[in-house]
């Protein structure tokens, strides 16, 4: 899968240091994927919520955050649509942003 862009992680653990491992092993581990359908997703993160629109909800950090994408399946492409704080994920809409 290709990961566009990694800019909004490496911004996001410049303000929250304890999210960088975390968010860099996601990316690392994405961009290796292969994932053809949300059950693929699914069965590599157990906790990933798989929403509408080709959204989904990756839990970091224990759920201390969440990182919300946009996946292209047919297109092997993840766009990154949100990363925040717990109560900042409360205020957005996930499957529209």
């Amino acid at each position: 899968m290709r990961v566009i862009a990694k800019k909004p992680l490496r911004e996001f653990w410049d303000k929250h240091p304890d999210a960088e491992d975390a968010l860099k092993a996601w990316h690392a581990e994405a961009s290796s994927a292969s994932w053809l359908t949300p059950a693929d997703v699914k069965a590599r993160y157990g906790t990933a919520s798989i929403l509408k629109n080709g959204r989904v909800v990756f839990n970091i950090c224990g759920n201390k955050y969440r990182l919300v994408v946009k996946i292209n399946y047919k297109m092997a492409i993840i766009l990154i649509r949100f990363i925040g704080r717990h109560v900042d994920y409360d205020a957005v809409n996930a499957e529209e942003i």
